[in-house]
């Protein structure tokens, strides 16, 4: 347990139970870098002046604004459940306490700069602009993704574990070939992120990108949210050493960062993307969380895991942790609180709305986009597919005459 932990132990009147990794969470008590107690206190040790540095410049205001996108993507979080539970929603997979992680990380982000999600990143996906109904048009089964990569340098979410971290390795590879990596411009410099939950790390998938990404010294960021279940497997029984040592192993640089401090994270992302934008190449981020809900709505998570862990883990909740320090820093403002609080309400109606009103597509859409240019064969299935739906068509005609 840290210092700053075992304050917060001490404040909340109980120490940790014996079944509950500690902040670092780790067999061997991993270093884990953090800028903002649970408390709300800010952590000025020698070992943080160079992260301190590169949040610095976040004032009152850019505090409040983060503070803000964590809102809203929790209450996109809430009601987009609500909406699968009542049936408008095939699944969702929920982000419930890992918005300091998506949000300090996706803030940090360049324009240019293009991402990789697996399928729970929807905070990055609201900080990237995303519409919040596009991104449960998957979940509603009406679409392959919901949004134009291009349009927002987002790639579609993606359900095959760990397979979008070779893709981001790619593009980043061919970002690197296309000479838009340490040229010196800053708005022309390009690094790629890849999103994926520690669950991921198991997979092959990562594990070939990180050797590819390492051999190339590619412009890419693999962010891995670890949120201490792959479904129903602890992180314990998915790797004996804590996940972040998995990219030296590579040789690619890595470093360890609480999940639930939006600056810590914010500053660690910052520096991986100027690393990868300046020719330095990869890292390998681990921030480690603690998923609040369940894997998607189909689990239980109760059948795993103990009440008692996650109200050790609902006490250091990044929404509250930020609204500590802009209370402690005199920043926190109950008007702009309530503004914040009737912007998430309209949200959560608007989706109740629009989510209800999107209907199913033509059927014939699918062979849409399938590749960039005309297809021959493509083009014969659409036509015999079009003849398929017709046939069940003309009975009813000539039923009618």
């Amino acid at each position: 347990m840290t210092e700053n932990d075992a304050r917060t132990a001490a404040r909340d009147g109980a120490s940790t139970p014996p079944d509950l990794p500690d902040v670092a969470g780790g067999p061997d008590d991993a270093p884990l870098l953090q800028l903002v107690t649970p408390a709300g206190a800010r952590v000025t040790t020698p070992e943080t002046d160079g992260y301190r540095e590169r949040v610095a410049h976040l004032d009152a205001a850019a505090l409040r604004g983060l503070y803000r996108d964590m809102v809203l993507t929790r209450r996109f979080d809430d009601e987009a459940t609500s909406l699968q539970r009542q049936g408008e929603l095939g699944l969702f997979a929920q982000s419930k306490g890992q918005e300091a992680a998506q949000i300090g990380s996706g803030r940090a982000l360049a324009p240019q700069d293009y991402v990789f999600p697996s399928y729970r990143e929807h905070g990055v996906s609201h900080v990237r602009g995303i519409d919040p109904t596009a991104r449960l048009r998957l979940f509603r089964g009406v679409d392959h993704g919901g949004w134009d990569p291009t349009a927002h340098n987002v790639h579609l979410y993606t359900l095959v574990i760990g397979s979008h971290a070779l893709h981001a390795t790619g593009y980043a590879m061919g970002v690197q070939r296309d000479g838009l990596v340490g040229s010196g411009d800053p708005e022309r410099d390009t690094a790629v992120v890849t999103y994926f939950g520690d669950g991921a790390t198991s997979q092959g998938d990562v594990n070939e990108a990180l050797v590819f990404a390492a051999v190339n010294n590619a412009p890419v960021v693999f962010f891995c949210q670890n949120n201490q279940w792959a479904i129903s497997e602890p992180t314990t029984k998915q790797s004996r050493v804590p996940l972040y040592r998995r990219g030296g192993g590579f040789g690619v640089p890595s470093v360890r960062v609480d999940g639930n401090d939006v600056l810590a994270c914010y500053a660690v992302t910052a520096e991986a993307l100027e690393r990868a934008r300046t020719g330095g190449g990869p890292t390998f981020v681990e921030a480690f969380t603690y998923r609040m809900g369940a894997h998607t709505t189909s689990d239980d998570p109760t059948k795993y895991r103990s009440r008692a862990q996650e109200e050790y883990w609902r006490r250091r909740d990044p929404i509250d942790r930020l609204e500590n320090l802009l209370r402690a820093e005199g920043a926190w403002d109950d008007a702009f609180a309530a503004d914040v609080a009737a912007e998430a309400d309209a949200l959560g109606e608007r989706l109740r709305d629009e989510v209800r009103a999107l209907a199913a597509p033509d059927p014939s859409t699918m062979f849409d986009h399938v590749y960039a240019t005309p297809n021959a064969v493509v083009e014969r299935e659409k036509a015999w597919f079009a003849d398929y739906q017709q046939s069940f068509e003309e009975p009813a005609a000539e039923v009618a005459r």
